[in-house]
């Protein structure tokens, strides 16, 4: 997968939140966001996600254009902000339902995604009683279950404690091995440092420098 961003601005009530952006990402890399609230980050995973349009500029994705010749990236796994799923429902019961839209997916690969993510697919907790840090592995389940070609993460240690960020670090690097192609946002600097292979730093909706990660 080849994604390009080109000339990119997003304006939302007049405000310009992402501003003239520019980047080349392709499969089998992992690339890093970071910056402070505000800056960008989830706006940027928004947009390449094609969750909201630019006002300027285009995002090809293998050559097609997002908003034109695809509504959404074809094979993507997502969590955005926090993860959401239904409070009455057990995490396996949810993700059965998040399967059913796409049908790529069956039983085995939901129990292997919950049990990878330090789960268990045989309880029948309900959601709404999940702890934080389990909804947040739950999310990430929901994420990479699917075997996703584009895999967006938007701060996903938020409320893992110190074992989950070990599965998330673990979880990134196999994906990347898989040959995804990566898009993570954490502020974490060290743990982004780690993971991966270019940092973008954004600061007002711009990037304004990139340097390598130590996953190159």
């Amino acid at each position: 997968m080849l994604i390009q961003i080109e000339n990119v601005t997003k304006r939302i009530k007049g405000a310009v939140v992402i501003d003239r952006i520019s980047m080349r990402m392709e499969s089998g890399k992992v690339f890093g966001l970071r910056g402070i609230n505000g800056s960008g980050k989830t706006m940027l995973m928004r947009l390449v996600a094609g969750l909201i349009r630019p006002t300027e500029g285009r995002i090809l994705i293998d050559g097609k254009e997002l908003g034109k010749d695809m509504d959404f990236p074809d094979d993507m796994g997502l969590l955005i902000e926090n993860p959401a799923f239904l409070g009455g429902y057990s995490g396996l019961q949810n993700l059965k339902l998040l399967a059913s839209i796409r049908e790529t997916a069956g039983e085995d690969e939901i129990r292997s995604a919950i049990t990878r993510v330090g789960l268990d697919p045989d309880s029948r907790k309900k959601y709404r009683k999940y702890s934080l840090g389990m909804k947040q592995r739950l999310g990430i389940a929901g994420a990479v279950f699917e075997r996703p070609d584009l895999l967006i993460l938007d701060e996903p240690t938020n409320a893992l404690d110190t074992a989950g960020v070990e599965m998330l670090r673990r979880i990134v690097r196999e994906e990347k091995e898989r040959g995804a192609l990566v898009i993570l946002s954490c502020h974490d600097t060290d743990l982004l440092e780690g993971m991966a292979d270019e940092i973008y730093f954004l600061e007002n909706g711009r990037v304004v420098s990139v340097e390598s990660g130590e996953g190159s």
